[in-house]
């Protein structure tokens, strides 16, 4: 697998490095107040900056506003953070404006809309359903899938009424929520096939990698090839619940687990640190049936209500992604870990919804640490792109599906899973896949 092992004859990618913000950047001046006593009420113009920096600065800001922040996102075209406020509190609003943020007045406080998630879960957790809070439009987006009908859909739709004019939308989703179990490479485990998200150093030290907790919960051992010996035990999994990982530790003490995401094509990416998601981000995809894809972070902190259960806590997109993507890698073009495939509706052909755990969740839970500590700590890395954009004179892209992978193949002849393509198995209800 080419995320513990890097041949020689590899072309490493690295991604662009992460300027990250400095501290005294970070830093959110007061209002200035002049000789005479009269404050300064004069503001910047907000800052051009990357998703990753723009992620930092809304936390710091959220801390500064308090009651008064109610969400924000990132413009990707402005390349500015816009932040929602609540209040007529001006000396806020201006400190907001110094730091560099775009501010945006709006009605719904964070509070507010909460507390209506809370009536969504309470009175409307049905199968198919899933919500999340759009800080583009400062209401909730509540998602239902094609299973949600009759009484089901007059019970979600009743609910959502009654949370009041301009808290939340309800949308409908052509495909059915479900868990893709099949990232980076492929892995293969009592007849399921799932995705390698990202490798990790263990609280013990040992080497390690992330995937779904659907996948860890489904099965034990995995395997770098179909039928293969196992390679890795899982060691903790949580689905469904709050959240959806599992740390998988590598059987051999002595594996290689470098902190890169392969994208097909013989190409890696480095990943430099984990981060937080950040609505309106340009994300990238890693999996093992369908390749690399990219979209847009579309909501946070989503609950999904799948066929096994609601998990709480992810991150949601408009990434396309199918059966046997489960546990594999998103990330950013800077080399920010940033999800690990969770499930969704649609497909790559038609698009559709998918959700990721957030990586910084998973490892404060599990106690790991990203990479191996040879890239994970903010080392600078050459520049490049991921996504057909030439990076050190290769172009990256391409499937990882028929193409080789550190010198194995993870072909698509071994896909399982939508129209059970490899004839190895056949999908149950939870999208994994079982031997016949």
């Amino acid at each position: 697998m080419s995320h513990k092992r890097i041949p020689k004859r590899k072309a490493a990618i690295a991604a662009g490095s992460v300027a990250a913000l400095g501290a005294a950047a970070l830093l959110l001046p007061n209002a200035n107040a002049s000789q005479d006593g009269a404050e300064d009420t004069t503001a910047a113009a907000p800052k051009t900056l990357k998703a990753g920096d723009a992620s930092d600065l809304a936390a710091q800001l959220a801390g500064l506003l308090g009651d008064a922040f109610a969400g924000s996102y990132y413009d990707e075209d402005s390349q500015q953070l816009v932040v929602n406020v609540v209040g007529d509190n001006n000396q806020l609003v201006v400190q907001a404006k110094k730091a560099g943020a775009a501010v945006r007045q709006v009605d719904n406080s964070t509070a507010e809309l909460q507390s209506a998630a809370q009536t969504l879960k309470s009175e409307a957790t049905i199968p198919g359903t899933a919500w999340a809070v759009d800080p583009r439009t400062n209401k909730i987006l509540v998602t239902a899938d094609s299973t949600v009908t009759g009484e089901k859909w007059d019970t979600l739709e009743s609910t959502v009424q009654s949370l009041g004019s301009g808290m939340a939308t309800i949308q409908k989703s052509a495909g059915t929520f479900k868990t893709f179990a099949s990232g980076g490479d492929a892995i293969f485990g009592g007849g399921s096939r799932c995705s390698l998200g990202f490798n990790v150093t263990a609280g013990d030290g040992s080497p390690a990698f992330l995937t779904a907790g659907h996948c860890g919960v489904a099965v034990e051992q995995w395997s770098d090839s179909q039928d293969g010996a196992p390679i890795a035990t899982v060691d903790q999994a949580v689905f469904p619940g709050e959240g959806d990982f599992a740390l998988v530790k590598y059987d051999d003490p002595a594996t290689e687990a470098p902190s890169d995401v392969n994208v097909g094509g013989g190409q890696t990416v480095q990943i430099l640190q984990a981060a937080e998601a950040t609505v309106g981000q340009e994300v990238f995809r890693m999996g093992s049936t369908t390749g690399l894809a990219d979209g847009t972070v579309t909501g946070l902190d989503a609950t999904v209500n799948y066929p096994e259960g609601t998990v709480t806590g992810l991150i949601q997109t408009n990434v396309c992604a199918e059966p046997g993507d489960s546990g594999g890698s998103m990330f950013t073009q800077d080399g920010l870990a940033l999800g690990l495939t969770s499930g969704g509706s649609g497909d790559c052909t038609v698009g559709g919804e998918t959700f990721f755990q957030p990586v910084t969740t998973a490892l404060e839970t599990v106690g790991a640490t990203l990479g191996a500590g040879d890239a994970a700590g903010g080392e600078e890395a050459g520049g490049g792109e991921v996504g057909g954009e030439e990076a050190g004179g290769e172009e990256v892209g391409g499937e990882a599906g028929g193409e080789e992978v550190g010198g194995e193949e993870a072909g698509a002849g071994e896909e399982a899973g939508v129209g059970d393509q490899s004839g190895a198995g056949v999908e149950d209800g939870s999208g994994l896949t079982e031997t016949p």
